[in-house]
């Protein structure tokens, strides 16, 4: 990694030169600066859909929307920016470019005047341009400037050191306004569902990478770590990047429900727990979760657990669609493994009614939101989140689970270790809902004939 040279970091190490001949040179016998040419991006009309919304909602109120700060990652290197999503939401842009920058949208007399405070790349007739790691060229190469913003978006920018004072310091919207774009988020327009939609598509065909390389993963010592490089790097050159870390865990790492060191091994006759989405460059995101046999073939006590939490899911998607509700989709996927537990003698008698014992087996809830963030709306009252009706454009997940530790004594032996969830990403649509995830297979059977067509 280079040494930063821009005075105030890392300062001991810096090698720049300081004279005024080196500072003379340095802004001499260039080329023509020339910006890659920039058209609206596509999102941007959608874009300003949202902000009158908003706009309609906070009468006489600023509201500032900050694309948030480079974040170190270690002394003078930075971890890969990503702007926050209701920035992204707010102005259509999905790239690494806005560093510091903040949309603010003033109140007027009939609505908002919106405009893009950025910081604009350093020109060569300065020392930033080869002394500045965030906005030189030397360090990040071309960039957009403020005419290129404003083309991209449609929204007049200004330089950041004009933003007035008092703004400046704000970190994030209020929490009036996240809360009505979070609300405003759950209903998807045309252009997020195009985006989530190939967003599912790249992350099936990561997927279908991951299982041509299980034989590579079997025969290394961190099996998992193969795994996950593999969606990862398949992200990078589809997308974005990931949308969140990826799990994939074998065996019985599979029984944690975020496992995300991925140092594990990978055994044939182990189950492979891969929950994995791609990013792509708008920043919208899959979430799917399948659970394979790294063999290619079920065991048979694998294929009865793996059964249940099909049926689980089954149960969900049959009560999912307009009016019905997260919570209600829950309980439809756990009355299937309560009463499949029971059966099984798993589950002890209480005289508790409200004790609900079978999820110390399916401790997480069955849906969320999905969109900009893999947990999409966050924000968003709890009563809307769980009992609000579900409406046509609202894209969630249904992905029930059953987790069996190695440790655990309540549970019959050849249960021990096994860990299994089935996650599909789904739209609500006008009649009912669409499993944009359905091209991946689901039921045993189809999972193995899929994995067998992936080996040829």
């Amino acid at each position: 990694m280079t040494d930063q040279a821009d005075g105030t970091t890392s300062a001991s190490r810096s090698q720049r030169p300081d004279s005024e001949a080196f500072k003379q040179f340095i802004t001499e016998q260039w080329g023509r600066d020339e910006r890659e040419p920039v058209a609206r991006v596509a999102g941007a009309p959608f874009a300003a859909d949202r902000r009158a919304r908003l706009s309609a909602a906070f009468p006489g109120v600023r509201i500032v929307a900050p694309a948030g700060d480079l974040s170190p990652r270690s002394n003078d290197t930075d971890y890969r920016f990503r702007p926050r999503s209701d920035f992204a939401y707010l102005t259509g842009l999905g790239s690494d470019h806005e560093p510091g920058a903040v949309l603010v949208m003033e109140p007027t007399a009939d609505g908002h005047k919106a405009t893009l405070y950025v910081n604009p790349p350093a020109g060569r007739d300065g020392e930033g341009f080869y002394s500045d790691p965030h906005i030189g060229e030397f360090w990040i190469g071309k960039r957009p400037g403020l005419a290129e913003f404003t083309t991209m978006t449609g929204l007049p920018s200004r330089p950041l050191a004009d933003l007035p004072a008092g703004i400046r310091l704000a970190s994030q919207p209020s929490r009036a306004v996240a809360k009505t774009l979070s609300m405003m988020r759950m209903v998807k327009d045309a252009f997020e569902i195009d985006q989530v939609r190939a967003a599912v598509a790249a992350t099936i065909a990561g997927f279908e990478r991951v299982v041509g390389e299980l034989p590579r993963a079997i025969e290394h010592k961190r099996g998992e770590r193969v795994i996950e490089a593999t969606f990862d790097g398949h992200a990078r050159e589809a997308g974005n990047a990931v949308g969140y870390e990826t799990i994939a865990a074998s065996g019985p790492h599979a029984t944690t429900l975020h496992w995300i060191r991925n140092d594990g091994e990978v055994h044939d006759g182990d189950l492979l727990l891969l929950d994995a989405g791609v990013e792509v460059e708008t920043l919208y995101t899959a979430d799917i979760t399948r659970t394979l046999p790294v063999g290619g073939r079920f065991t048979d006590v694998q294929r009865r657990v793996y059964d249940v939490v099909l049926e689980a899911a089954d149960a969900a998607f049959a009560v999912a669609g307009p009016g019905s509700t997260l919570r209600a989709i829950h309980r439809a996927a756990m009355e299937v493994i309560e009463r499949r537990l029971t059966e099984w003698g798993i589950v002890p008698p209480s005289d508790d009614p409200d004790a609900a014992l079978y999820r110390r087996w399916m401790v997480h809830s069955t849906s969320h939101h999905l969109g900009l963030d893999v947990h999409d709306c966050a924000e968003a009252r709890r009563t809307a989140y769980l009992d609000g009706q579900l409406e046509p454009g609202m894209i969630f997940t249904i992905e029930p689970g059953l987790y069996f530790k190695e440790d655990d004594l309540a549970v019959p032996a050849e249960l021990r270790g096994i860990g299994i969830r089935i996650e599909d990403d789904v739209l609500v649509t006008a009649d009912g809902v669409e499993n944009l995830s359905l091209a991946l297979p689901r039921r045993a059977d189809d999972v193995e004939k899929w994995m067998a067509s992936l080996r040829r």
